[in-house]
Order: C-alpha cells, then sequence, then structure tokens
C-alpha cells in the first residue's frame, strides 16, 4: 500500500505552523551595556592589558591580559588557584578592547548553535550568557597552576573565547589573544603609554651604554626566543600549552 500523499494546502499549513514555532522560539537578548569608565576600571565586556613587571622592561609586547564581566568587573588569572575579581594584578588598565557580544555563541541547546563548531563547541563548554562563560572559566582556573610559559593569563582569557565561540572560533589561544589586544587595544591614554614603554627604553638605553651592540642582540633574540616558544606551543605541540 503506498503512502497517501498529503494535499498541497495541507503541507503549506504544516509549513505555517513550523514557521510560527520557530518565531516564538525565544531569542537571547542581550541587555545593555554601561559606558566605559578606564579611570574607575569600569570596562563591561572588554579586554585588558597592562605591562609586567621585569618582563615588559625587556619585551614591552608582552604584558598581563584579563576580561572584564559585563557589569565592567575584571577577571584575571593572577596566580596558580587564584581568579582576581576586580583587582587588576600588576597595576592600572593601560590597554582594552571591548568585545561585541553580538559575535558570541549562547545555544541554549546543541540545536540552537549559531557557531559553526556545535559539537566541539558543546564538548569544550558552552555558555548561555557573557558572565556564565566567564564564571565557568573562573571555576576551572581555581584548580590550575600558574606558569608564566605554559598556563598563565593569556590562557585564562583563551579559555573564556572559546566558551563563547567569540567569532564563531574555537581556537583561541596565548598568540591570538595576545595579538587581539596588541594591534585593536586603545590606550587609556598618554600616561599609559609612558608608563609601558619607559622601563623598556630606559633598560635599552642603560644596556646600550654599558655593553654596546651585544646588548642589542642579546635583547632582541630574547624577544625571539619568547615568540617562538610561544608559536610552537600553541601551533606545532599544542599539548605543551594545554591548560
Amino acid at each position: 500500500m503506498s503512502p497517501r500523499r498529503l494535499p498541497k494546502m495541507e503541507l503549506n499549513a504544516i509549513n505555517d505552523v513550523e514557521d510560527m514555532t520557530t518565531a516564538r522560539r525565544p531569542q537571547h537578548e542581550l541587555w545593555p551595556l554601561d559606558e566605559i569608565d578606564p579611570k574607575k576600571a569600569k570596562l563591561p565586556c572588554c579586554l585588558v592589558w597592562t605591562p609586567l613587571p621585569v618582563v615588559s622592561w625587556l619585551a614591552p609586547f608582552i604584558g598581563h591580559v584579563g576580561i572584564c564581566r559585563e557589569d565592567g568587573a575584571i577577571l584575571d588569572f593572577a596566580g596558580s588557584n587564584f581568579v582576581n575579581v576586580n583587582d587588576f594584578a600588576f597595576g592600572a588598565v593601560a590597554r582594552y578592547l571591548q568585545l561585541d557580544r553580538e559575535k558570541c555563541c549562547f545555544p541554549p541547546n546543541l540545536a540552537g548553535h549559531t557557531c559553526k563548531n556545535g559539537y566541539k563547541h558543546a564538548e569544550n563548554g558552552t555558555a548561555v550568557t557573557w558572565d556564565d562563560a566567564l564564571l565557568s572559566s573562573s571555576h576551572h582556573f581555581g584548580h590550575k597552576s600558574y606558569n608564566l610559559f605554559t598556563c598563565n593569563c593569556h590562557s585564562f582569557v583563551a579559555n573564556c573565547l572559546n566558551r563563547l565561540a567569540y567569532g564563531g572560533s574555537m581556537g583561541w589561544n596565548m598568540i591570538n589573544v595576545g595579538a587581539l589586544i596588541l594591534f585593536k587595544g586603545r590606550w587609556v591614554d598618554s600616561m599609559s603609554i609612558f608608563r609601558s614603554f619607559s622601563p623598556f627604553m630606559l633598560v635599552l638605553c642603560l644596556g646600550v651604554l654599558m655593553a654596546g651592540w651585544p646588548f642589542l642582540i642579546g635583547l632582541l633574540s630574547f624577544s625571539l626566543l619568547l615568540i617562538g616558544w610561544f608559536l610552537l606551543g600553541a601551533y606545532c605541540f599544542k599539548n605543551l600549552l594545554e591548560c
């Protein structure tokens, strides 16, 4: 017995019901954010950066990063088993970059993913709000040992962005997090620029005066070794920087 074919009118009615059901599905609403106020360290949904003692004196492109909740409070992985809340380690924010929540994936279920990494995103951890992702990452890093070369503040921010599937990507790591704030971040003010580069310039001048060209070669080698380590760890030997 052949299956009964539905009349065209019935098919149209079914399609109309499905369209109405889809339209009635609750959409994730993003409430308005407060204005950015770097002076009061209120930077909603921002990445933030500040120079590190000693390390930034030798390599000014390296610093300490954090990520802000929707209310502007800063979260940063500042030590083993410890995530700071609204007490940014190593000084005031020098650079910041506000991220767009519209570029995040907040799936209520597996079928609700807006990114292209549905199963991978679900396996690695999803979130229903921006703050939910940051809270989950904070719990995860609350049991991690801090290490400047393998598990650091950049790892924490990358974990948050992967939970958010920010920009549709699940490939956030130390390198692209650092590059994002380095090339797109905004300086808080001119004093932040001075505070970030004056120690490096002082070390550079003293080193050249006392040791000459060998100091420059050594400083360049140090920077290249750091960059090489993180590049190899992030893209060639990923297990080295798993955190």
